[in-house]
This record gives C-alpha cells, structure tokens and sequence, in this order.
C-alpha cells in the first residue's frame, strides 16, 4: 500500500513540472505593448525598440490589438516586409482584431499591415524566435579535435606460472602425499556417510529452505 502511494506522488510530482514547465515557456506578448498595432508616430521605430526587449520562443503568442476595419495583419516573407507589398503572404491576412498568432518555428518572422501606406508608415514588425529560451542562433561547434589519449602501459607479467607453482607428486612413492589413516591393525575403518543417512538428508533440507526464504524475501 505505501509503495503504491509512493508511486502515485511521484507520478504527480512529474506531471505538476512537465505542467509548469509549459507555463513557463509559453509566453504572450502584446505587440506594441499599450500603444497596440497602429500606425506609430516616430515610424519603424517604434515596433523595433519594442522587439528588441522581448525574447520569442517557439510555442509563444504574439497579440495584435487593433481596430477591425482600420488595420489587418499580415505574414509575409523579408522581400515583401523590405517593400511593404503583400505579394508573397504567409497564410492570410487577419482582419479582425485583436489577432493571436502562436509562434510555431524558429527564425525571423515579418508582419505588416496592409491597409494604405500603414507599412511604409512604419507599421511593421520583425521578430526573431528561438527554439529555446535563449535568443540568437546557437555556436556553431568546436573544430578543435581532442587530444589523443595517453599510450596504455602494458600490465608486467610475472615469470611464475600456475604450473610452477603447482606440487608435483612424487614419482618413487605414490602414496607418500596420501593422507594417513590413524587405525590401527586389527581395526575397521568407519564407513563413510551414506547419502541416504539422516545427517545428509539434513543439510539437503536446510539448504533447501534457505534457497525458498531467499525467493520469498
């Protein structure tokens, strides 16, 4: 039962920070802050300074307040944000505010309003996102190769082998490294203990209620 619950917490546990892990990464940024999407006084500026202070993550949301029927919004490719045009859009225009865009790849995105001279006007927006929390392009790898490993020094190796080592029986006695019996003449040595005897049949039950206790613990 207790390790049941054990594991009820944890799983718990897990999906409570993969939940505010979600959180955390999902953010919404309203374009322009309070000024709204509008055509800015000061020009591109405006949504350039704004940019610069914010950090786009891949699954983030953009919110485009604007008046519907007074301004749209509109992805479209650098060529066509460099020249205020609409000829190669990216999906279609929204038009009634306020838009959500959610932000699902990483790179450079442009936004413009296609209503009049609205973008030659400055209302325009490029943003740079991330696929992680950390803005701009990652390193790209170290060249730089490894050292080599240090040579292995090889294990000394002893001149004594097992064999060596080993006794050798006696050539001219073959009896002499057997061990002696302590009877004396006249005396029969015991028997040894048959397997069927109680002693034997003792120890094989033992051992084998030991090996059951370990299985069941």
């Amino acid at each position: 039962m207790e390790r049941n619950m054990r594991m009820v917490l944890a799983l718990f546990g897990v999906v409570a920070a993969v939940m505010l892990q979600c959180a955390v990464a999902q953010t919404v940024h309203v374009v322009g802050g309070t000024s709204g999407w509008i055509v800015p006084q000061n020009g591109a500026e405006a949504y350039v300074s704004w940019a610069s202070d914010q950090t786009f993550v891949v699954g983030d949301t953009l919110i485009f307040n604007f008046v519907t029927n007074e301004h749209d919004v509109l992805q479209v490719t650098k060529d066509s944000y460099d020249a205020c045009t609409d000829t190669n859009p990216v999906g279609n225009p929204i038009t009634t505010g306020p838009a959500n865009i959610t932000l699902t790849s990483a790179g450079d995105h442009y936004y413009i309003c296609t209503y009049g001279r609205h973008c030659a006007s400055g209302q325009k927006l490029t943003i740079t996102v991330s696929a992680t929390g950390t803005p701009g392009a990652a390193p790209p790898p170290s060249t730089t190769a490894a050292p080599p490993p240090p040579p292995s020094t090889p294990s000394p190796t002893s001149s004594t082998t097992p064999e060596a080592c080993a006794p050798e029986p006696s050539a001219t006695n073959p009896t002499a490294n057997a061990p002696t019996s302590s009877t004396t003449p006249g005396q029969v040595a015991p028997p040894p203990p048959d397997s069927s005897s109680p002693a034997v049949s003792g120890g094989f039950f033992v051992t084998i209620l030991s090996i059951a206790m370990a299985a069941l613990f």
